[in-house]
């Protein structure tokens, strides 16, 4: 939302937006009730989320939190609940876009340079199920396609042939 009205900012300068130009604030108006909603749900089950994918991770996937032997589970937790807490924010702005520009794309490099990318590959493709079971749909609607951006952005390695 923030990044479309920006952007029409920038391209009405100086005359008047047209109604087509503003539909996208019509669209947003009209969800904003259950965004405000899906944020105050995943909000109330933070803990739970993470500590339901943190338990799936250690039975499935048990050394994928213990790269080189060292026990990553506490930096894990706080990463992964910084990562939700953007992405609940991005759910109730409507904006992936700010998302992408003003915090993956850091979060990614960290991750990178860590090469906690399977980690992360993991971990948000986990989520998604965990927010299906935990979340009504209306809201694991909304947060799902934010996971698998997280997902997309985090959980890829980088051509290191270039």
């Amino acid at each position: 939302m923030l990044s479309k009205l920006q952007q029409l900012g920038t391209n009405v300068d100086g005359r008047y937006a047209s109604d087509d130009e503003l539909q996208f604030m019509d669209t947003y108006i009209g969800s904003f009730d259950s965004r405000v909603e899906a944020y105050q749900r995943i909000k109330a089950v933070e803990k739970e989320i993470v500590e339901t994918v943190l338990a799936k991770l250690q039975s499935s996937y048990p050394k994928v939190l213990l790269p080189k032997g060292e026990d990553m589970q506490a930096k894990w937790k706080q990463d992964t609940f910084r990562v939700l807490r953007h992405s609940a924010m991005t759910v109730l702005l409507d904006d992936p876009e700010l998302l992408r520009q003003q915090f993956l794309y850091w979060f990614q490099t960290i991750m990178q340079a860590f090469g906690a990318q399977e980690a992360c590959d993991i971990t948000y493709l986990v989520m998604q199920d965990v927010v299906k079971q935990l979340l009504p749909k209306n809201v694991s609607d909304l947060l799902c396609p934010i996971l698998e951006m997280n997902r997309n952005l985090l959980g890829h390695q980088v051509n290191k042939n270039m």
